[in-house]
This record gives structure tokens, sequence and C-alpha cells, in this order.
């Protein structure tokens, strides 16, 4: 079997399953005990909210750990949205191609919580520009949401342009950068962002771990009440097995971002190339460059991508589609949908992501048997 479905998740790297393991017996304490054994904790906990810290540049009390990138996500948007409720800002912006984490939380803020939703213009490469936020921004805007990289079509936002000119207005920015931090800088100095949402299994850290950058002085409201553990805005006993494993996953993505592009880069251009050239009705989504360099996504006419899915699984290639499966009937996934293709090209989407373990051979074996079975797609969906 070749995994092609690095965006959806990535394996433990060993290096980071050995920083954990110790946390699982040896050093089990509860960093909130007073005794040795939370105290040892406790340093654990410390060393680790140092080590994301240094990678985002950033003070450790402005590291929030959580259990994964989703509730990054809701902490961040809800928790900055009621806070500023409490001052008359009630509009959210944000754009129909965000994780589901961002806009469906916008969207039961919307209808929950009396707020305004104002999704934000995109380009014909699904990105948001610095004049689409401009135009959607006024006095009422308390948060804008907008995703450092698109785990669907792999376009890049350019979140330094957009961040500060939503912050000069008072107004909350918050950038879900979970499919980003494995190869893109994550230092939320030069982004500029006041929020910034991770998760540790998209670059080689476990599942079921993920971080909130809070910038110091933005107000938020905990979505976990409880004890104080988290500065008091996510309450509950800290995963330190995990949250170790995290900051080092995160360290060694950092460390290695240079050579871990590289690998990657050649390989999803010699694919965007060969696909586009041999498979007639297929197009490149996002964008041709500015796009993360594991990625490859394409729509392919008259195809049926979950069924296309299953076609390459048996072939031993596992790949995504953005086509979800409602009540037994595929739909175009909302993200494909807002590019503004038509349904017959939208349903047969592709997504196609690299890592550290994808090579030369791999590429050259699903290049090769990628064009019949669309064709096989193509003439059972007549």
């Amino acid at each position: 079997m070749i995994y092609l479905d690095y965006a959806a998740t990535t394996p433990v790297d060993p290096r980071v399953l050995n920083t954990m393991l110790p946390y699982f017996r040896e050093s089990f304490g509860n960093p909130s005990s007073v005794h040795r054994y939370g105290q040892k904790a406790e340093s654990a906990l410390d060393a680790a909210r140092e080590k994301v810290a240094a990678v985002l540049r950033c003070r450790p009390d402005e590291i929030i750990f959580t259990s994964c990138g989703s509730e990054s996500d809701n902490l961040a948007l809800r928790g900055a949205a009621l806070a500023k409720r409490k001052a008359g800002k009630t509009k959210i912006l944000t754009a129909k191609n965000e994780h589901h984490a961002v806009s469906r939380t916008a969207e039961q803020l919307e209808k929950e919580y009396g707020f305004s939703v104002n999704w934000l213009d995109l380009d014909e490469h699904g990105a948001v520009t610095p004049d689409a936020l401009g135009r959607a921004v006024d006095g009422d805007s308390a948060l804008v949401s907008v995703m450092y990289a698109n785990n669907e079509i792999g376009t890049i936002n350019p979140i330094s342009e957009l961040a500060p000119a939503a912050r000069s207005q008072n107004i909350v920015f918050h950038t879900d950068a979970v499919q980003a931090a494995a190869y893109l800088d994550v230092d939320v100095q030069t982004l500029g962002v006041d929020l910034m949402s991770l998760g540790g299994h998209k670059f080689y850290g476990p599942k079921g771990v993920g971080a909130l950058y809070v910038r110091k002085g933005t107000g938020l409201v905990p979505h976990l009440t409880g004890g104080g553990q988290e500065f008091g805005l996510r309450a509950g006993t800290q995963n330190i097995p995990y949250i170790v494993g995290f900051a080092e996953a995160l360290h060694l993505a950092a460390e290695e971002r240079e050579s871990r592009t590289a690998h990657v880069k050649p390989l999803r251009d010699h694919i965007i190339g060969q696909v586009l050239e041999t498979i007639p009705d297929s197009r490149l989504t996002g964008h041709p460059q500015n796009r993360l360099p594991n990625h490859v996504s394409f729509v392919f006419k008259d195809v049926d991508g979950n069924l296309l899915l299953q076609l390459l699984d048996s072939a031993d290639f596992a790949c995504s589609s953005g086509s979800a499966c409602k009540t037994g009937n595929p739909e175009p996934s909302e993200v494909i949908s807002a590019l503004g293709y038509s349904r017959d090209w939208a349903l047969g989407s592709l997504r196609v992501t690299l890592g550290m373990d994808s090579n030369p051979e791999g590429i050259e074996s699903f290049l090769k048997v990628l064009p019949n079975l669309v064709q096989k797609a193509r003439s059972l969906r007549r």
C-alpha cells in the first residue's frame, strides 16, 4: 500500500515517540500535584511550552495546549467572539472554504449566539486577498478567521498582509495553521496574528493534541471550565506524553523544513505535470505555485470522487477526495464548490499529499495506474 494522504494524518516520527514514552509510566504524574511526581510532570509541561514558543517566536505563556486543531479553532472563534460581544462587536469574517472547525463554529455563533457571519470573497485560486478583507471589515467586526493554507486545495493565504490590516482596526485575527505548520514558517511575529491553531498529527506528532497561540492581551472566554489549567482558558489535566510529543514534532518540523520541502516539492510538481498531460478533462485546483509543497489536488469531469478513491484503494493507493457522502449520495465539498466548479466537475475531486516516506518509485506507480482508473470511474458513472 502506498500512502498518499499525509494531509489527513502522518505517522508518528520514531524520535517523537521516544520522547513520549517515559511519560506513560516512569514519569506519569499529574502536573497539578505538589509532590515530586507532579513536579516532574510540570517541568516537562513547561519545557514543552518553551519549545513550542521558540518555534512560534512568542512567550511560553501565550501557548495553550488543547486536544486537537479543531478544539483550538473552537476556542479561538467562540472565545474571541464572546469576549468581543461585551464591547458590542458582533460580526465574524471568514471564508466558505475554511475547515469545518471554523466554518461550522461561525455558523453556530450566528444561529445560537446572535452574531452575523460575513463570508469573504475568494479569488480564482481560493485565496482571500487584502482587497476582499478591506471591503468587508467595518466598525461591527469582532473577529477575522482566515486559514494559513487550505487543507483541500493547498492554496496559501497571504496572512502577513491580512492580519495587520485587521489588527490595526482592533479586530482580532485568527488563522488555522493546522495544515500549514508542517511546511510553512509559523513565526507569529512575522505573520502578525492574534490567534493561531495547530494540530500535532499533521507534522508527525501524535493524534489527540493541539495548541492555540493567544497573543498577550487578546480577550478569550474559556470554553472548558473547571480547574485553572492552561492559564484558566482550558480546564482539564494536561496530557503530558502527547504535549511532549507535540512539542518535539513541531521542533523537528521547523528544524527540518528546508530538507522536507526539497524532498516533496519535485514529486509534487511531477504529479501535476503528468496528470494534466495524460488525463483528459482534468484541472488542478488551488494556486499553481503558491501552494503547500507536498500538496496536489485535481478535479476530473464526470467522475465520482468517492468511487475513484475506492478504485485507488483496491490498487493499493491511499488518497482522499473533497467529496463528502451524505446519506448515500455524494456531494461536492464546500471548498471545491467555492471555486465555482459545476457539479459534474466538483464531484470528481482528488487530493494527493506527500510526506517523508514518499519516493519517486511510488509516485511513478501511482501515475501509471491513475489514468486508467479515472477512465474506469467515468465509465461506471455513466
